[in-house]
């Protein structure tokens, strides 16, 4: 593997090895004069120098042997990192001390993430070599160094929990106000993690708890997100001070409450409907109500029609849907439940023309369609913008069970033949599906055969995979069809041919809040030497906040 005698002595702490190395040859000689070029040796090949394996391990006689005649102790491994990183991150303080008294430097960064020494110390907690990494800086610019991703000290510090490290910083004078590159302090991380300690040292040095992210996010919005009840409690406490506290809301216009509710943290809700500010109907028009009841968060939807009163049952959002839509939408029976109990509107439309039924039908929630239809008594012959009525758009989806559930409530022929926009009748969407149990019984119910649609196709013809194989069926049925004087003339095989299409259905789907999970390891991860991965992960930056279901 490249290693000499003097990198073996150096890993096991063998000082007396390296000293009887030392009288017989010199060891900058040995250690190719300056200790920088070891790696680029050709007969010499190993990935770490004989120093950085001492401070790695601890052995601090050793390290006092090979610095006597080192040049340059800040050689770098194959990341980047001199043995002082190296030392600090392990915490070995004796280490530390032997390389801070010969001239080590305590701001080189290491090549992947861009960390001094004084950081790895703070990420893994070593609050006495923190102290003496600090203590030999004359610059104060060393409390608040940041890494490659703008993260200081401090925030590694409260990342991890480490409340004596968060401390020396915070006496030395550390920033609590300082930003990484997405605009998050210190608290933003104490808030994530659900570190107590670390959050009330923060506030006690006037950290300020209103300080938005990029996204427009608090301290106060993660706590919440993350249902960390005593943090968030204590930042809370600290907004009493506050003579007039703002709105809450981030950059979508959600609050603290919205996300509470949208992570089904209960005694985070319950907490904050106890505040005044949050007994109002703020920020995004898709409400906290709307969030409990798509994430099925039953209890936190009674809770908020219980605090702020049955007229947030049918709050509508920025597309006209009630929470009703929502609990439609994802299956969530109780949800539903527990609006209707509460007198929600069934057959409210939203901007689509959609009712909750038809929504439930359209993605095939077969508890939703039989709850709707059985004990809400929703109105089947409703059409939306397209004119589909909820059996069209269970049929189009291939929703077999749903489209069978409408059908069992339906009696008038009519509705069995009411058209859509494109003069599609639930049997030629059916039929163009393969739902065979669905045909059968829309026959049995008096769907018409000979119904054309816009395209001149009757249903059997609609069964066809494409508009030329459709023209040749028509041509080969008119043929077959015997046609009497008193019979009228079936439609021309190229009548109407302009193209095959289906007219598309307008689709819906939820895009649900981003995720800003409780287990704050989700926001970090270290390996076994030391990488540490920061707290935000990359999609977190990608996601999309909007409501659209």
């Amino acid at each position: 593997q490249g290693y000499s005698a003097v990198h073996c002595a150096s890993a096991y702490g063998r000082t007396l090895c390296l000293e009887l190395i030392a009288s017989e040859t010199p060891l900058d000689v040995l250690m190719e004069t300056s200790g920088t070029d070891i790696l680029n040796d050709s007969d010499v090949w190993a990935p770490v120098s004989p120093l950085h394996l001492a401070a790695y391990h601890g052995h601090h006689q050793a390290m006092e042997v090979l610095v006597q005649s080192l040049l340059d102790l800040d050689v770098r491994n194959q990341e980047g990192r001199t043995p002082l990183d190296l030392a600090a991150f392990k915490g070995h303080v004796e280490c530390v001390d032997v390389l801070i008294n010969q001239g080590a430097s305590i701001f080189v960064k290491d090549s992947t993430l861009k960390r001094t020494p004084i950081h790895a110390a703070a990420t893994n907690g070593h609050s006495e070599c923190l102290r003496l990494l600090i203590g030999n800086s004359d610059l104060q610019s060393a409390l608040d160094i940041q890494d490659g991703k703008g993260q200081t000290p401090l925030m590694l510090s409260v990342l991890s929990g480490h409340i004596d490290c968060v401390y020396s910083l915070l006496n030395k004078g550390a920033n609590v106000e300082a930003k990484d590159k997405l605009g998050r302090t210190a608290l933003h991380r104490g808030a994530v993690t659900g570190h107590e300690e670390c959050v009330e040292a923060l506030l006690q040095h006037s950290a300020n708890f209103l300080a938005q992210d990029c996204k427009g996010r608090t301290p106060i919005h993660l706590a919440a997100a993350c249902g960390h009840i005593g943090v968030l409690g204590g930042l809370l406490h600290a907004a009493q001070s506050v003579e007039t506290l703002p709105i809450l809301t981030d950059k979508e216009g959600y609050t603290p409450l919205h996300w509470a509710c949208y992570n089904g943290h209960d005694t985070c809700v319950e907490v904050l409907l106890e505040q005044e500010i949050f007994q109002k109907a703020e920020g995004n028009p898709f409400s906290p109500l709307h969030c409990a009841v798509f994430r099925d968060n039953e209890s936190a939807a009674e809770m908020l029609i219980d605090t702020l009163g049955r007229v947030i049952v049918n709050a509508k959002d920025s597309k006209n849907r009630t929470p009703l839509h929502a609990a439609a939408f994802t299956d969530h029976v109780e949800c539903l439940q527990l609006l209707l109990s509460h007198n929600a509107q069934v057959n409210c439309a939203d901007a689509a023309g959609k009712t909750p039924l038809m929504m439930a039908a359209e993605n095939g929630q077969n508890n939703a369609v039989e709850l709707l239809v059985s004990s809400a008594k929703a109105d089947l012959t409703l059409q939306d913008a397209l004119k589909n009525t909820a059996l069209h758009l269970a049929c189009r989806k291939g929703h077999e069970t749903s489209a069978l559930m409408i059908l069992e409530k339906i009696t008038d022929r009519n509705l069995i033949n009411a058209t859509n926009a494109a003069l599609q009748t639930p049997l030629h969407v059916a039929a163009r599906n393969g739902l065979i149990v669905v045909v059968q019984e829309l026959l049995a119910k008096g769907a018409s055969v000979l119904a054309v649609d816009e395209n001149g196709y009757t249903p059997a013809l609609a069964c066809a995979p494409n508009k030329d194989v459709a023209d040749c069926l028509a041509l080969i049925l008119s043929t077959m069809i015997p046609v009497s004087p008193c019979t009228p003339a079936p439609p021309h095989p190229f009548r109407v041919i302009n193209h095959y299409t289906t007219t598309p259905s307008m689709t819906v789907s939820f895009d649900s809040l981003p995720t800003v999970r409780d287990e704050h390891t989700s926001y970090c991860s270290f390996n076994n030497i030391g990488h540490h991965d920061g707290l935000y992960r990359e999609e977190d930056l990608n996601d999309s906040d909007s409501e659209t279901y």
